[in-house]
């Protein structure tokens, strides 16, 4: 049997599961999505949003990329953070790492990835801007607290878009959370959270009509 088909016989069996515990669940299902949650993570195939935080379909909004960036030349990025705060005014955004994660392994490197070295350019320079700190660090050490400065930097990153600090003086939400996930113990760990009331230079805060 080829690995696609595979995959086939699990969405199958994961269906009559479900169903077997819930007769209407896809019917609940289908009738809308009001998810508390969007979750801005990496594309790595063993971070799944859903399956590390125990969440059902309909739970999170999910969006993912290398090393969960947050560009302002993104337009899926800006498209998915606009719908989950306007439409679906999400409660809470998740800006989700994990440690051994290889963009961030990339940009530490002076490797030649081509076009991947436009995107990992933004990690450099993270690295940069916070190279005091890793004196005296060796390169593992290095590696680990990168994963979680990276973190720190895209949700300052989230809190300076305009779309953001609108829904913040229209409703006090959401909070923005920087975490990590780590892959030796399944566990993860915030490392930042900011919100309304969070201090800002003023040169990233807009001034904004009275809603």
């Amino acid at each position: 049997m080829k690995a696609f088909e595979k995959l086939f016989l699990s969405n199958k069996a994961w269906a009559k599961e479900k169903t077997l515990l819930r007769p209407n669940y896809f019917k609940e299902l289908a009738k809308d999505q009001k998810p508390e949650f969007l979750w801005i993570g990496c594309s790595d195939s063993r971070v799944p949003a859903e399956e590390i935080t125990g969440a059902e379909p309909g739970d999170i909004f999910v969006h993912r990329n290398v090393a969960n960036l947050v560009l302002q030349s993104d337009l899926n990025l800006l498209s998915v953070i606009q719908y989950a705060v306007e439409n679906l005014q999400v409660k809470h955004v998740i800006i989700c790492g994990h440690y051994g994660c290889g963009g961030v392994r990339a940009a530490l490197s002076r490797q030649d990835f081509d076009l991947l070295n436009k995107w990992i350019y933004f990690i450099k320079e993270a690295y940069h801007m916070n190279e005091a700190e890793f004196a005296g660090l060796d390169d593992a050490q290095v590696f680990r607290r990168m994963v979680e400065i990276n973190v720190i930097e895209q949700v300052k990153r989230l809190s300076r878009m305009a779309v953001i600090q609108k829904a913040w003086s229209k409703r006090q939400a959401p909070t923005l959370h920087g975490c990590v996930f780590s892959l030796d113990d399944g566990l993860l760990r915030q490392h930042t959270e900011l919100g309304p009331e969070s201090p800002m230079a003023d040169i990233f805060r807009f001034q904004l009509a009275p809603s």
